[in-house]
This record gives structure tokens, sequence and C-alpha cells, in this order.
């Protein structure tokens, strides 16, 4: 599947942002009342901790939806590493705006960023091995988007978005199908032209799956023994990927079976937000 870019989520970003503001302002921001309205401010966001940058859209639009005439000025990019206390934007605008929007702009910046920055730091464990590491849709609620671009910012691969555009066949759909056969053929049926995968659990399951021409085969939990024939077995008629209790300390070894592809849900569903800090002088 190919990967989100920044052009697919314009009018995502604009409904994150407008959700956010909802959430956070409400009918007023009430502190920000306290200053007085004409009175303009300059900030500077800084990171107190290293990291691999993404999110400045959701930036930007968090001080168009509540202040077109803010200026952000961005001294990062998506995508950039930078290190602790470094400065990665100054803004200029009436105070009101700026701390009205502070709360949100960051919340966006420090999650995304977060993203980005565990799975580059996944992707240098596999460095100089032909895997691509790909995220899932263990994502947080109504962040889904944001977060497989974050992924990509990293040097990550997007999976499947969602139910819509891929198939992905596992255990329950087979049983429910009445096998491996009659799932797949059922799937080049219903929507021809969808990439199909399927779930594994042995090398018998992966042979019934490469019969019935799967595009994927995902080798849940299987040993490194098993990988490895898999690879062999399959010598190219379809991508692999490994998925099932992959973390930093088994990664390595998972990718140097041979495999195409890599999922780690905890790209995404483990997120550690990233330290920022927003300093506002008049």
């Amino acid at each position: 599947m190919p990967n989100l870019t920044l052009a697919d989520l314009t009018a995502e970003i604009e409904a994150n942002v407008r959700c956010a503001l909802s959430e956070d302002i409400g009918s007023g921001d009430i502190t920000a009342q306290l200053i007085p309205a004409d009175r303009q401010a300059r900030a500077t966001v800084i990171t107190r901790e290293d990291a691999v940058i993404s999110g400045t859209a959701w930036v930007n639009e968090v001080f168009r939806q509540i202040d077109p005439s803010v200026t952000v000025e961005w001294l990062v990019q998506d995508g950039q590493h930078t290190h602790a206390d470094k400065a990665l934007f100054h803004l200029h605008g009436p105070a009101r705006a700026l701390l009205s929007g502070e709360r949100s702009a960051l919340n966006f910046l420090q999650c995304l960023s977060g993203v980005a920055t565990r799975v580059s730091q996944y992707v240098e464990l596999v460095k100089g091995t032909q895997v691509k590491l790909l995220d899932t849709r263990k994502t947080l609620p109504g962040l889904r988007l944001a977060q497989k671009y974050a992924v990509t910012c990293g040097g990550g691969h997007n999976h499947r978005i969602g139910l819509y555009d891929a198939f992905l066949i596992k255990e329950n759909h087979i049983a429910a199908c009445g096998g491996i056969k009659e799932a797949i053929a059922a799937a080049h049926r219903i929507a021809p032209g969808k990439p199909v995968e399927v779930e594994v659990e042995s090398l018998d399951e992966l042979q019934q799956a490469l019969d019935a021409s799967a595009d994927i085969i995902m080798l849940d939990e299987l040993s490194l023994e098993d990988m490895r024939t898999a690879v062999q077995l399959t010598n190219g008629r379809a991508k692999l990927e490994a998925s099932g209790g992959i973390n930093e300390t088994t990664l390595r070894t998972v990718a140097e079976t041979g495999v195409d592809y890599i999922s780690i849900g905890t790209l995404t569903k483990d997120v550690k937000a990233i330290d920022l800090s927003m300093r506002l002088s008049l």
C-alpha cells in the first residue's frame, strides 16, 4: 500500500484541529481574556529531548483556525532529527491567540513526533536488511491518518489504512469462510484488484495461501526457523510479512530471515510523547 503524504491529509488535518480546539477551548479561553486583546507577543517552542519531528502541518492549522494573523516560522521540518534544547519554531501574533493555541499545537507535535522518533529507532535496528517496517490499525481513535503519516516521517511504511482498502484475512475469517482457499477466492471475487493478505500459523497454511494466490502472507508468530523455511518455499511468489510479539530485542533477527515486511503495533499504540515547551515574550 502507498504511504500517506500531506497532500492526502488536508481535510483530515482541518478536522483533527477543529475537534482539538473544540475540546480545549470550548466556548472560549477565559484565562486568555485576562490579556489585552491588542497585545502582541512572540513565542519559541523547544524540544527537551532528541526527536524526529512530525506534525508541523497540524501546528500551522491550529494557529490558522484560531487567528490567521499569527505567523509560524519553522526551524525544522517533518522527518528531521533534532537534539534536546533546540528551538523548533517561532510564533508571532496576538498574545491571546498564541496562548490559546499552545496546548493543542504542542499536543499534536509531541504525539506525532513521538511516533516518528520511535519508528526511526526501529528502522535503525534493521538497517542493512531488505525489510520494510509497517504500522498497523492499533492507533489512537481519531488520529489514525495522523499517526500513519508520522510513521512515514520516521522512515517506516504504511500498512492498510482501514478495513476498506485491502483484505487481511485472519484466523476467524478463515474459519467463517470454510478455509484459506475459499476465503482468498471470495476476496478476489468481491473486490478484484484489492490487495489480498492472509494470516497463517504454520508452513502447511503457508502452502495453502500460496496455492490460492495470496498477494501477501502474514507469518503469525512462526519460529525463526519456520520463517526462513517460508522464505525459501515462497521464493518470491508472494510478499511475506512477519508479525506477533516482535520487539527491539528480536527485530533484527526476524529481519535477517529474509521476510519482506515486519508489522509492529507498538509503533503507534504505545506512544511516548516528546517533551516540548513554549516560551512567551512580549
